[in-house]
């Protein structure tokens, strides 16, 4: 089915196994769009919270069409999320509604730190898509840079960009910059200056954070022009 461009945003029920959970397609702000993002959200969020809706408007007005959902355990208003092949299953539903629905040329999975794990997870399963999109991934729990998140990243045979602020909490600089050696041009690491996990910046950093919001939105928009002009 053809997406209609006609209105902004459309509500999905999506079935995952015997349960569902309600999706939103937020259109982008052109007749062409750059591709599909399948937009996971965080352990503590949900598919509406302002972070997601901040980033959403972002990127449609960078040229995406974005579909955010929530994941099972949201949807039933809980807070301790699912375990990670519940939530893997749910990103493959979701992402196989709108294959089906929208015939996307470029469909691109990945979210908000433990939502874009669980989207690179399923890539490196092998599971069809022409890029990743992570932001803020979550390479160790806070406190915990022993216990690494790294092991599925070389298995992942798609173009990734990947927004981390240099004071992220879950995502040490040099542990990254370590797990990502020999994994070749395929992967973009994008490092925002001053920001902490949720891309907040310090006023005394000289940044704002729409200044952070601005670069992440320049730099997604030049790397999906380039997936989408490798899979005309």
């Amino acid at each position: 089915m053809a997406l209609d461009r006609g209105t902004r945003s459309d509500e999905w029920l999506i079935k995952v196994g015997a349960e569902a959970t309600h999706a939103v397609l937020d259109r982008a702000d052109t007749p062409s769009p750059l591709g599909l993002f399948v937009f996971s959200h965080g352990a503590g969020g949900n598919m509406a919270d302002q972070g997601m809706s901040a980033i959403t408007g972002l990127l449609c007005s960078s040229g995406l069409d974005v579909l955010r959902f929530n994941f099972l355990y949201a949807e039933k208003g809980s807070r301790r999320p699912d375990p990670m092949p519940r939530l893997k299953e749910c990103v493959a539903a979701v992402a196989a509604h709108a294959r089906e629905a929208l015939s996307p040329s470029v469909l691109v999975l990945g979210g908000r730190s433990m939502g874009g794990r669980a989207g690179s997870m399923l890539a490196a399963d092998g599971y069809p898509c022409q890029g990743l999109l992570l932001l803020a991934y979550p390479l160790h729990p806070a406190g915990q840079p022993d216990k690494l998140r790294d092991a599925h990243l070389p298995k992942i045979q798609v173009p990734v960009l990947c927004f981390n602020g240099t004071r992220d909490s879950l995502c040490r600089r040099d542990l990254m910059e370590a797990a990502l050696q020999g994994l070749g041009d395929r992967w973009t690491m994008h490092w925002l200056e001053g920001a902490d996990h949720g891309f907040h910046v310090l006023k005394s950093s000289g940044r704002s954070d729409a200044d952070v919001m601005a670069e992440v939105g320049r730099t997604t928009a030049a790397w999906m022009a380039g997936l989408a002009a490798g899979n005309a």
